[in-house]
């Protein structure tokens, strides 16, 4: 039997990883669950779990497809050796590609975020 899981890091795993790591992290993910899903902000906290949990090589017959992709997201960071520090670090890394692929590409996504920072 298979878990629901998707292609790639889904946004409504994000709440479930708050007390995971500590106090930085949680006030990471009290911001970003309250941002629309297509938000620069929860775009790089995907982005950062795509990374981390190797998602790109993740197949749908294999033992971490079949847990699911909280369960992964959640082991992930467990397992992650570096700091809280670290792991914000490696966001912001993350949200300035975004804001720069947007930037780019302004058609990508049409938010109303994006919208008002270029006005």
């Amino acid at each position: 039997m298979y878990a629901y899981n998707e292609l790639l890091f889904p946004p409504e795993t994000i709440p479930h990883l708050r007390h995971i790591r500590g106090d930085t992290w949680k006030k990471l993910i009290d911001r970003v669950v309250t941002l629309p899903e297509d938000h620069p902000e929860a775009l790089a906290l995907s982005l950062l779990m795509i990374r981390l949990a190797g998602c790109l090589s993740c197949e749908t017959d294999s033992y971490r497809a079949m847990r699911g992709c909280t369960p992964c997201a959640r082991q992930t960071l467990r397992r992650f050796k570096g700091s809280d520090a670290e792991l914000t670090r490696r966001y912001r890394e993350a949200l300035e590609e975004i804001r720069g692929h947007l930037e780019a590409r302004p058609q990508t996504i049409a938010s109303p975020v994006l919208s008002a920072q270029a006005a």
